[in-house]
């Protein structure tokens, strides 16, 4: 799917992060999820069955699936309103896959950015782990994380290697800065979110 499949991808985190941050409708947002997750489910199958079978090809393609069956599992835990531990661990075992993505990225294919970019993937699945398993009240904090992913990690890398301009040493550098910028200030927000949690317990 490539560019396009990273766009709309994309556009999904967007949306989960407004339901998240309480701007939409969850049932609403589960239509997406539902749509997105189907294309990549099934895209990836076909191009895997047409591709060259050559390992890394393989390899490449069935990353796809960790996101269109989080994105089905999302749609129907929000359309059937289920209960979220399955998703929850699920979510942990991607977590733990994306951990691995991003160290063949940096080791195998000395890729620092699709590196960074895997390792703040693995950190989102790890937060729905910790809401949806372990029950932390936390989905405010999972969606500023997410909105900013949606534009760093997806929307606006597809753009731009859409527009020809990815693959360039200036945007690799700039974005390199964006990544590690990201992860500061999901431990600025991280740091906020427990002082919140001291002040409440102190006064509980």
């Amino acid at each position: 799917m490539g560019d396009a499949g990273l766009l709309l991808s994309g556009a999904t985190l967007f949306l989960n992060s407004l339901m998240l941050l309480g701007k939409a409708n969850a049932k609403s947002v589960a239509v997406f999820n539902l749509f997105i997750g189907a294309l990549q489910v099934i895209v990836p199958f076909y191009l895997i069955a047409v591709s060259d079978q050559n390992n890394w090809t393989v390899y490449s393609l069935a990353s796809i699936f960790l996101f269109g069956f989080t994105y089905l599992y999302v749609g129907l835990t929000l359309w059937k309103d289920l209960d979220g531990s399955g998703l929850g661990w699920y979510s942990l075992w991607v977590a733990v896959l994306a951990v691995i993505y991003a160290a063949v990225e940096y080791v195998h294919f000395e890729d620092i950015i699709s590196a960074l970019t895997w390792l703040m993937w693995a950190y989102l699945w790890f937060l729905f782990f910790l809401s949806m398993a372990m029950n932390k009240k936390i989905d405010v904090y999972i969606g500023k994380v997410a909105m900013v992913q949606s534009w760093l990690t997806l929307t606006l890398p597809a753009l731009l290697s859409l527009t020809g301009l990815w693959n360039t040493d200036q945007v690799a550098n700039a974005w390199t800065y964006f990544s590690i910028a990201a992860f500061v200030y999901f431990a600025y927000i991280t740091l906020k979110l427990k002082k919140a949690s001291a002040r409440t317990e102190k006064f509980a």
